[in-house]
């Protein structure tokens, strides 16, 4: 038998017997609190990591052993922590970035009226030190050394060329790399092979191909059977990669020692972000538009993509070499 909430209201569908949650398990997720509930809606796994040892370190500072206990911080705890963070010599940047993610927490406790205030809005964050990003980024010569590093004639040499090349013509994160699909890589827009994107906080980019990325990927993908499997990761672990239970995606982690493996045996020691740096700092210094730049890298701030121009810096353009004697 159903009820009806009102005269008029339509009637509830009658409940079933295959209910999935019981009534305590019913009970205790409706008083999840929302500490809780903003920490379980960050999808991204290394946001989340990050996140979850900023909440530990500031958690040990303050002494805070429950979740509601962050609804009694104050402006002046912060404050103190932030000067603690600086007593360990952190860089002014790592300081900004943990008060941004204590800073997330507040806002979303505030939409959800836990509390009436962010803490940490009005706290002075220390200076950005330079608008000049910090990771190096690689010469014409050496991205082209770096391409052709792997063994080309093996699976796993394949694997690691195309890899390079996605990385190095697309400008992509390690994360959005390793939640390609085959069928991400098969994109068409107006004609014009595209690759499909999962970017950061779950927003979606349509990148064009870069047709020698696009060639490599062909061949990796001919020499390592998955094809037709579009549902399947694009990249893949290569041991056993024939066998179905090695299918899974190659990971972050195997990204960046993949990279940083090759650069150290070509004398240039790297991580993945590099090849990211590399991208970006290319595409402006032939003259790219900083805007479409901005929107290529997936960035929600055009001041973040000025990390990578370095264009007014660059020593051949320097007042030095206009001196004649």
């Amino acid at each position: 038998m159903t009820r009806s909430i009102t005269p008029n209201a339509p009637a509830l569908p009658a409940a079933t017997s295959n209910r999935f949650l019981t009534n305590a398990d019913f009970v205790r997720l409706a008083d999840v609190p929302p500490e809780i509930e903003w920490f379980a809606n960050i999808n991204n796994a290394q946001t989340r990591r990050s996140y979850e040892n900023v909440l530990k370190d500031f958690m040990t500072f303050t002494g805070i052993k429950k979740p509601e206990e962050f609804r009694e911080v104050a402006r002046g705890h912060i404050i103190a922590w932030r000067d603690e963070l600086a007593s360990r010599v952190l860089s002014g940047m790592t300081i900004r970035h943990r008060l941004a993610a204590l800073s997330s927490l507040f806002e979303y406790l505030c939409e959800n009226n836990a509390v009436t205030h962010n803490p940490v809005k009005g706290v002075k964050r220390p200076p950005v030190e330079s608008y000049e990003g910090k990771t190096p980024a690689l010469g014409d010569h050496q991205a082209r050394k770096l391409l052709e590093a792997p063994n080309g004639s093996t699976v796993k040499g394949k694997r690691d060329r195309a890899i390079l090349a996605t990385l190095l013509y697309h400008a992509l994160r390690r994360d959005e790399l390793c939640r390609l699909k085959v069928k991400d890589f098969k994109q068409e827009r107006r004609g014009v092979p595209h690759l499909k994107i999962s970017g950061k906080g779950g927003k979606t980019r349509y990148v064009p191909l870069h047709p020698a990325a696009g060639g490599l990927i062909h061949e990796y993908l001919e020499a390592a059977g998955h094809d037709l499997d579009e549902n399947g990761a694009l990249f893949r672990s290569t041991s056993n990669n024939r066998q179905k239970e090695s299918q899974k995606t190659i990971t972050p982690d195997a990204v960046y020692k993949m990279v940083r493996e090759y650069s150290e045996k070509l004398g240039f020691k790297i991580g993945a972000h590099s090849l990211r740096a590399t991208a970006a700092t290319n595409a402006l210094d032939h003259q790219a538009d900083i805007a479409k730049v901005q929107e290529w890298l997936g960035h929600a701030n055009i001041a973040t993509t000025r990390i990578y121009d370095h264009r007014k810096t660059r020593p051949e353009d320097s007042p030095t070499f206009k001196v004649v004697y």
